[in-house]
């Protein structure tokens, strides 16, 4: 298994009547696999996990696995807020023949200290084998995994790397020369991917991805062969479509640009809903402009 470049944080797609759409994540997952993405995340918090039952949240990664058929490497969400049941959906995740590492995102609303978080982190580490991923995404959590706590946690051997999601990057600049070499610092945002992998990032857990797999793949890369020209010129003609992802809370506009794709059905389950119509509108005009809607297709 070979964790580096960049990973689709997967949307899940619904049906009118609120289930899975089953046949649009087969169709999504094979896209991204033959688009070129370098692994799969099903299940973060882009797949609405929040909202998906047990059943619904090990149904969406096992159809990932079977789909991916061994071709990229799986890392699997399972997150709580309480660290019983943290550890509980690691384990059952882990459990999955498959599944090549668990990303598991910092507790949301508690408010833990430093300590907190790495008893919380640790805790799940000690009652797996497998690879642990971090989520550190506090703009969602409210808890802010420092760069101090993070090398103290990558001294654990299956806590093997983070996706850096704080926007900050003296922050991620520390946490990379915090961690051990061999730790792998993943951006958890598209639009700093570029910094990140200079810095000494291994590539980012997209969300693009799900809209341009081959692009965003193609893109980071490029950057870590440094390839920098041709890097900044994916990201140049991309960027746009990145920021216009979080124009509202994620994962509403890229489901809505994968709907006018023609891949999935815009369903969403509350407490997100649909769109603003003038946001949609600006999102609209950044897809077509970014060439999405030449690639529509009949969701099938």
């Amino acid at each position: 298994m070979k964790l580096r470049g960049c990973g689709t944080a997967l949307v899940t797609p619904f049906r009118k009547d609120g289930s899975i759409d089953e046949p649009a994540l087969r169709s999504l997952v094979a896209w991204q696999v033959e688009s070129g993405i370098d692994f799969l995340v099903p299940c973060g918090t882009t797949g609405e996990t929040p909202t998906l039952v047990r059943e619904e949240w090990l149904r969406v990664i096992d159809i990932t696995i079977e789909v991916a058929g061994g071709r990229v490497p799986i890392m699997a969400g399972a997150t709580s807020n309480a660290t019983r049941d943290a550890v509980e959906k690691a384990q059952t995740v882990a459990a999955r023949r498959g599944v090549d590492a668990i990303l598991t995102a910092s507790p949301y609303y508690n408010k833990p200290t430093q300590e907190g978080l790495y008893q919380h982190f640790k805790a799940i580490a000690e009652a797996v084998e497998k690879p642990l991923i971090l989520y550190n995404v506090p703009g969602r959590t409210g808890a802010n995994l420092e760069p101090a706590t993070l090398a103290r946690l990558a001294a654990i051997p299956n806590i093997i790397g983070v996706k850096e999601a704080s926007g900050n990057i003296g922050q991620i600049a520390d946490a990379c020369n915090a961690v051990p070499e061999g730790f792998l610092v993943f951006s958890g945002d598209d639009a700093v991917t570029l910094p990140v992998i200079a810095l000494g990032g291994v590539g980012i857990i997209s969300v693009a991805g799900n809209e341009i797999p081959h692009e965003m793949a193609e893109m980071t890369r490029a950057a870590l062969a440094n390839q920098w020209d041709t890097a900044r010129r994916i990201h140049r003609k991309y960027l746009a479509l990145m920021q216009a992802n979080f124009i509202e809370s994620n994962p509403i506009p890229v489901k809505a640009v994968l709907a006018m794709m023609g891949r999935i059905e815009e369903i969403y389950r509350l407490p997100l809903c649909p769109m603003k119509k003038e946001n949609r509108a600006k999102l609209e005009k950044i897809a077509s402009e970014a060439g999405l809607m030449a690639r529509t297709l009949v969701a099938g």
